[in-house]
């Protein structure tokens, strides 16, 4: 047999070194040695070789806008909202789409090769939907994108935003979103949790809601949204992101929520990143982590999986497209620091978030589709704890990004010439 490409010698999450043979855009075989011809050879030899990172939760429509207007002074969730208010009418379909394009560039070369974004629906032109319509076929040879209708100002407090939104899935949007907790009053959040888990039911489409995106402990839309789920059979099609309000809520409402969570097997996307900067902003001291309840989720079956959220937009004013960055920082504020929690955030921005959007063809597995990253790590814990460099991607079966890999040069009497922060860990300790 011969194939299109080998990536030689590298260590699987797993601990297994092996070689991988693809053959168009499928892994055709995973072995520990092939001895076959290939037009291309990526020795992978040292190196952790990783199904690609998955973002299930970003708002491409903002992405690379940060200072457009003006800048976010409060650093507030609240002024971010009103401040993409301002922005919204001035926004071109070909600034939306060149911005996202750029975003997509940096995520390729990061192994970011699925991402879920939600876009706002309640602009009457639906001008960043289209434009994101038109990026999504275009980057389709390397990127899984996944698009949200998002009526970001409430489904029923914008005025035309329920319209929009069905326009919006019309015109081919995948997902339905929307955020109860800033709609009017608590009745119409909830209100809305079920229209919208209605038209979902009714189209056969997946869910994913901001929900409870707030430090206000009496938001508690994800009960209702537990609840629509069992009622409608959305089974596994249902996402809540961000539920920062758990971090507010007592434990003995908790203990009855997660058993609900878990039942409906609705999926939970945290965003680290995103919510310890926003959250908790009008707390002195002690001050709220901005996060929900991850460790807690995890005890009870609840799929949980890290997102993005933002880059350089007006929630947020950092970011490179590196889930890494977000699994480092989401092991930090949930306290997951043993090496099987730490494992398990690395797993959560890759196969768990593909589990969460649903693509079944990603993995390193025989048939799958052959997209992978080669990291300059040995095992996942370290490439969490580097935030590992990318040294090759393969999106769909061609290298679509590469990097050489360089230690750093010491000049110090006595010492190694050269170091890269890489270390031997004890297996008890791996």
């Amino acid at each position: 047999m011969s194939f299109d490409l080998i990536v030689k010698g590298g260590t699987l999450p797993d601990g297994t070194v092996a070689d991988i043979g693809i053959k168009g855009e499928k892994i055709a075989a995973i072995e520990p040695r092939l001895e076959a011809a290939a037009g291309r050879v990526v020795d992978a030899t040292g190196n952790l070789v990783s199904q690609p990172f998955i973002d299930p939760h970003f708002h491409m429509d903002a992405t690379l806008s940060y200072g457009l207007p003006r800048i976010n002074a409060s650093g507030t969730l609240l002024e971010g909202i009103a401040l993409w208010g301002e922005l919204k009418p001035l926004l071109t379909h070909e600034a939306v789409k060149e911005r996202a394009l750029a975003y997509c560039d940096w995520a390729v070369s990061m192994g970011l090769l699925a991402i879920r974004t939600h876009v706002d629906t309640c602009d009457d032109r639906l001008l960043a939907v289209e434009a994101l319509l038109e990026v999504k076929k275009e980057i389709a040879p390397y990127i899984d994108l996944q698009l949200v209708a998002f009526p970001q100002d409430g489904l029923y407090r914008s005025p035309n935003a329920r319209e929009n939104t069905i326009r919006a899935l019309d015109l081919g949007v995948d997902i339905v979103g929307g955020i109860p907790h800033f709609e009017r009053t608590m009745d119409d959040g909830r209100r809305s949790v079920t229209e919208l888990c209605e038209i979902a039911a009714e189209r056969g489409l997946m869910v994913d809601l901001h929900c409870d995106e707030t430090d206000d402990p009496l938001s508690r839309h994800i009960e209702q949204l537990a609840y629509e789920t069992q009622r409608l059979s959305l089974q596994g099609r249902v996402a809540g992101s961000h539920l920062t309000s758990m971090h507010s809520m007592d434990n003995y409402y908790v203990s009855k929520l997660l058993p609900l969570i878990a039942e409906a097997g609705v999926s939970a996307i945290p965003n680290p990143l995103i919510n310890i900067m926003l959250q908790g902003r009008h707390d002195s001291y002690p001050k709220r982590r901005g996060m929900t309840r991850v460790p807690e989720m995890l005890k009870h079956g609840i799929r949980v999986g890290w997102g993005q959220d933002c880059v350089l937009d007006p929630w947020y004013s950092l970011g490179t497209a590196d889930m890494l960055d977000v699994a480092f920082m989401g092991l930090h504020v949930a306290q997951m620091s043993s090496p099987a929690d730490m494992r398990t955030c690395f797993d959560m921005v890759t196969k768990v978030n593909a589990a969460i959007m649903g693509l079944d063809h990603l993995g390193l597995e025989v048939g799958k589709t052959a997209s992978l990253v080669v990291l300059d790590a040995g095992n996942p814990i370290e490439a969490v704890r580097l935030r590992a460099e990318r040294l090759c991607v393969v999106a769909k079966g061609k290298v679509v990004a590469e990097r050489e890999k360089r230690d750093t040069a010491l000049s110090i009497k006595g010492r190694p010439s050269s170091i890269n922060r890489r270390h031997v860990v004890p297996p008890q300790a791996q």
